[in-house]
């Protein structure tokens, strides 16, 4: 009879098949690693931070977490599957006031307040819309957040515009910004220009299909979103990368989307 191999033997063992960027910290490198959507893993001197980790496709290139951060309250940000599956025992999971609901014992934190967890201090940033209709994100509702590890600054936008408290953050080393929201929030001009005034070092693009987080829930999906001035999604990256031409930011496209089965 053939053993059943645990769920963590296969995160530990794929996890060696992702590619993963890096940025130079304060005793070493960095690890940034690209998950679904707006999942993204930071991993330095063996502590891994998981920002909105869904399972779907991407958790074979996460590892345990000793820290996860949850922006928001719909399945593709707080996925208790995936949050059951990669923390590490006893790992906290920093999370908004309605997330608690779906996991009881997530540490909230309010727009503007700053917790230290695990060695890693986390700033809250308020994430909201500009343009009012639905889909919609009121403010004090979800989190960005400001991760400080190894000595970087990483700021995570979530679902968010270009509000004020995200225009107001200062020395930020690498961005991830939402893109192509709908209702044309964060169009790529309005992503872009968002971008040059925080000034990072690295910005990556994350939350920009729609489409596919849709089909990745329901396969039988077939409908399109419309983008404005009709561009497709590769379009809208290129319109970005376009905009940020002589700024001296790196763009680093990584990978969200993964062809689905």
């Amino acid at each position: 009879m053939s053993k059943k191999i645990p769920p963590l033997f296969f995160l530990l063992l794929l996890h060696s098949l992702a590619q993963a960027d890096s940025v130079p910290g304060a005793a070493g490198s960095i690890e940034i690693t690209t998950l679904l959507h707006a999942g993204v893993q930071l991993e330095y001197r063996g502590t891994v931070v998981q920002v909105d980790p869904w399972d779907r496709l991407r958790l074979p290139d996460a590892n345990p977490a000793d820290l996860i951060l949850i922006s928001d309250d719909p399945g593709h940000h707080l996925d208790v599957d995936a949050i059951e599956r990669l923390r590490k025992p006893g790992a906290s999971v920093v999370l908004t006031a309605a997330g608690k609901q779906k996991w009881p014992d997530g540490i909230v934190v309010a727009n503007g307040e700053t917790v230290r967890v695990a060695g890693v201090t986390v700033e809250s940033i308020a994430a909201y819309d500009i343009i009012q209709g639905n889909p919609s994100h009121p403010k004090g509702d979800a989190n960005g957040y400001v991760v400080t590890l190894g000595g970087k600054k990483f700021f995570f936008a979530g679902v968010t515009e270009c509000v004020d408290e995200v225009k107001a953050l200062q020395g930020i080393d690498v961005a991830f910004m939402p893109m192509n929201i709908p209702l044309a929030r964060m169009t790529p001009a309005a992503a872009a220009a968002c971008t040059l005034g925080l000034n990072p070092a690295v910005v990556y693009l994350y939350h920009y299909d729609q489409d596919y987080a849709r089909r990745a829930q329901q396969p039988d999906y077939v409908g399109t979103a419309s983008l404005p001035d009709g561009l497709t999604v590769a379009e809208s990256l290129d319109r970005f990368a376009e905009a940020l031409d002589g700024s001296g930011i790196e763009f680093r496209r990584g990978e969200f989307y993964p062809p689905l089965g």
